[in-house]
């Protein structure tokens, strides 16, 4: 079940990150990140800086969206996604629905089929030495462009059948990822109760206060500040900062 984080998720039970793509080259020549999907949660883009694309693979084949700053752009689950840093420096800040899903495997890398199995091969495949992508470590590094090469090899695949024949190419990798997360939907359901689910229930309690002219709920109204977390992760799409919210309010003056 959710910890009590999950009380000072951000406004609609959402997570908000902020990711600088990497910058490193790829098997085609394009640097950016591992592609993946997410299985149960829309991800929206919102580019702070620097120019790169958006390539996505879902029910309308093959797209290429360009990004530049100010663009927003947000794709369902089942939407094969990579970002693609043509500039150097993109950064994006990060709008994910259900917080806590994306954070506990609700994401698939597009790795080649031989690492979809089942679950201890994909895990191999996807482990990283540290998350910690602000130590200098080499090693570390090593290991997130490997886990990103490998990813980019199953998209690459993917890719050129989406594009010879169609969306229906993706079914074989949808029914992996769907096996790859059947274990992990009981435990969802709990940050969803928690997080997205309860904040509707509280709206609509609102909206029937408001509908008899009862305003006792507004009394609780308050100011709440988040600070970044210290360090950034290796991430899927590149170095990630998250913020932590807490229950200390700003005090009034």
């Amino acid at each position: 079940m959710p910890g009590p984080e999950m009380c000072t998720s951000f406004p609609g039970a959402t997570a908000v990150s902020e990711v600088s793509i990497y910058d490193w080259p790829g098997l085609d020549g394009a640097a950016g990140g591992s592609p993946h999907l997410h299985t149960a949660s829309t991800e929206a883009y919102v580019v702070q800086q620097g120019f790169g694309r958006l390539e996505t693979l879902d029910s309308r084949g093959f797209t290429s969206t360009p990004l530049a700053p100010g663009t927003v752009v947000w794709f369902t689950p089942g939407t094969v996604h990579r970002a693609i840093n043509d500039s150097g420096d993109l950064r994006v800040l990060v709008v994910m629905q259900n917080a806590g899903l994306p954070e506990n495997g609700d994401a698939v890398m597009t790795f080649p089929p031989r690492h979809l199995v089942d679950h201890e091969t994909y895990a191999r495949a996807a482990a990283l030495l540290s998350k910690n992508a602000d130590g200098g470590d080499a090693a570390a590094e090593a290991a997130a462009r490997r886990r990103r090469d490998l990813a980019l090899e199953g998209y690459l695949e993917l890719k050129t059948a989406v594009q010879k024949s169609g969306a229906a190419a993706l079914a074989d990798f949808y029914a992996a990822a769907a096996r790859l997360v059947q274990g992990k939907a009981g435990t969802w359901r709990g940050y969803l109760t928690d997080g997205a689910e309860r904040q509707a229930t509280l709206t609509g309690q609102q909206l029937l206060s408001l509908e008899s002219m009862e305003s006792f709920y507004m009394q609780d109204a308050r100011t709440t500040m988040g600070e970044r977390k210290t360090r950034r992760i290796y991430g899927m799409c590149g170095r990630i900062q998250a913020w932590e919210l807490s229950e200390t309010v700003i005090a009034g003056t």
